[in-house]
């Protein structure tokens, strides 16, 4: 006779799981291991924007302890999330005024020191190529890449007009000859983009050189041997660009002046 098997009863009655309790939940070694490397995340609104800035900033440090570097990153952040550039206009405006602000401090003392000059303007270029990015597959002198090294071809522009303009009102003709001559050079040394519009910020920092160093020296009259070295240099300037012409001319008529009024005296 065949086993009939009966269903075996359980014992106990196993309840449905019930939700667990947030605060009494025990999470795993990895989960909390994982979540202390992982990055915090930034604080959403106006917070968040400031971190990030201050975090470019060590990077575009434009000027003396970056004081107005973090503000021109806050605009190109904007520009970045909000897909609003700015215009030109508005753009030279910010720096001018940012820079105008730094002049502020001890325009004479800081104006007066070229190495601090140098310096600037050897940053200045430096944020221009740290800018552009090389991990590309086509040209790295594209529109694409312009436009990430504007802002900073922009900032180059206005150091050279507005130190230039600090020298001229201090008076110092013989300081404003070597900064003309030592921004030509580094002007010398930007990029050159494949569209030849892209190129008109570097002929505006040759013209606007120009005209500083033409004003000095029509205050200005050199001795024969600083005359003699200036004008070496003004043409080695010329092989750049020819907006410096007027300044050889210039010179080159003070030389002939000196030399027929000693002509004269004997």
């Amino acid at each position: 006779m065949a086993a009939v098997c009966q269903p075996r009863r359980a014992l106990v009655e196993i309840p449905a799981p019930q939700p667990k309790i947030a605060a009494r939940m025990r999470r795993p070694y990895l989960e909390i291991l994982s979540a202390r490397l992982a990055p915090s995340p930034l604080p959403r609104g106006r917070n968040a924007t400031t971190t990030g800035n201050s975090k470019r900033g060590h990077s575009l440090d434009l000027s003396i302890g970056g004081v107005w570097s973090g503000r021109i990153v806050e605009q190109c952040e904007k520009m970045d999330e909000h897909h609003t550039p700015l215009s030109k206009q508005q753009l030279v405006q910010l720096i001018r005024s940012l820079i105008l602000v730094e002049q502020s401090q001890e325009p004479r003392i800081l104006a007066s020191d070229l190495k601090y000059l140098q310096d600037d303007l050897q940053q200045k270029k430096a944020n221009v190529y740290r800018s552009i990015p090389y991990s590309r597959l086509g040209s790295n002198r594209d529109p694409h890449c312009y436009r990430k090294a504007y802002p900073h071809l922009v900032a180059f522009k206005v150091s050279c007009q507005e130190w230039g303009h600090v020298l001229l009102r201090n008076k110092e003709w013989d300081a404003v000859l070597e900064h003309a001559l030592m921004a030509w050079r580094y002007t010398s040394e930007l990029p050159q983009w494949d569209t030849a519009n892209h190129n008109a910020l570097r002929e505006q920092c040759y013209g606007i050189l120009a005209a500083h160093g033409l004003a000095a020296l029509q205050h200005h009259h050199p001795g024969p041997d600083r005359g003699r070295e200036l004008l070496r240099r003004l043409n080695m300037a010329q092989l750049q660009s020819r907006s410096i012409v007027p300044c050889i001319q210039e010179l080159q008529r003070i030389m002939e002046c000196a030399d027929v009024s000693v002509m004269d005296t004997k």
